[in-house]
C-alpha cells in the first residue's frame, strides 16, 4: 500500500461529550500520523458546501444543522492506506452496527450523532483536504 492522505472530522457531539482527546488518542494508536488538526465552528455555508452531495436528500438540512451547531476538530491524517484504515477505525455509520472497539461503537449515539467523518475515497478526500485546508498538507517521511 502507500501512503495516503485522508479528511477527518470529529463532531459536535463527540467535541461537546469531551471524546476528542481519547479519539485523537485511538487515531494515534492506530499509527496514523496527524498532518493538519484544527478546532473551529462550521458556518451554515460551508456546511452546505461540504454537504453539497447530499442537497437532494431528505436529512441535507439535519446534516447542516448538526455540523454547525457546535465546535469540530478537522484533521489530515496520513497513513498507509488512510482512506480505508481511518474508515474500519471509524466503524459502521450507525454505532449500533459498527464492530468493538470502532470510534462509532464507542462515542456514538445514532446514524446521525455518530462522534466522527471519514473521506469515502481519493476524490472525496483530495476535495475535502482542500475546502478545509487551503494550503496543501506535504506529505511527510
Amino acid at each position: 500500500m502507500a501512503i495516503e492522505q485522508t479528511f477527518a472530522i470529529i463532531k459536535p457531539d463527540a467535541v461537546k461529550a469531551g471524546n476528542a482527546g481519547k479519539i485523537i488518542s485511538m487515531i494515534e494508536d492506530k499509527g496514523f500520523e496527524i498532518l493538519r488538526l484544527q478546532k473551529g465552528q462550521l458556518s451554515k455555508d460551508l456546511a452546505e458546501l461540504f454537504y453539497d452531495v447530499h442537497k437532494e436528500k431528505p436529512f441535507f438540512n439535519e446534516l447542516v444543522e448538526f455540523i454547525s451547531s457546535g465546535p469540530i476538530i478537522i484533521m489530515a491524517l496520513q497513513k498507509d492506506d488512510s482512506i480505508n484504515e481511518w474508515r474500519k477505525l471509524m466503524g459502521a455509520t450507525d454505532p449500533a452496527n459498527a464492530e468493538e472497539g470502532t470510534v462509532r461503537k464507542q462515542f456514538g449515539s445514532s446514524i446521525g450523532q455518530n462522534a466522527v467523518h471519514g473521506s469515502d475515497g481519493a476524490e472525496t478526500a483530495r476535495q475535502e483536504l482542500g475546502l478545509f485546508f487551503t494550503e496543501p498538507t506535504a506529505p511527510q517521511k
